[in-house]
């Protein structure tokens, strides 16, 4: 199965610079060591936005149950760094009740 309209996916700012890739963030904080090591920085993070979109539209989708506010999705997949480095990761993704397209919610080391 593949992320339904993954063509559309989108990713906020926020998302990447202010979470996965910031070190001070109290969560992002231990993501952003794995995604550091890959070679991706804060200064720089549509490079992640990019590498996360590519694993949306070429992973596979497993659908997971529904809450109040939709349709959710884990997308599982290799994700080339800056670096030259590759690593399994997991991409977990929301097809909101009014929308139509997936919005993108974290990602973590496979």
């Amino acid at each position: 199965m593949s992320l339904p309209n993954a063509g559309a996916a989108l990713i906020e700012r926020s998302k990447i610079a202010e979470y996965l890739l910031s070190a001070a963030h109290p969560v992002g904080r231990f993501k952003a060591v794995f995604f550091r090591a890959l070679g991706f920085n804060a200064a720089a993070w549509p490079d992640l936005r990019d590498a996360i979109l590519t694993v949306a539209q070429t992973g596979a989708a497993t659908e997971l149950p529904p809450t109040l506010f939709g349709r959710r999705f884990e997308v599982r997949g290799t994700l080339v760094g800056p670096s030259g480095g590759a690593a399994r990761i997991v991409t977990a993704w929301i097809v909101r009740s009014d929308e139509d397209f997936p919005r993108f919610v974290t990602a973590y080391p496979e």
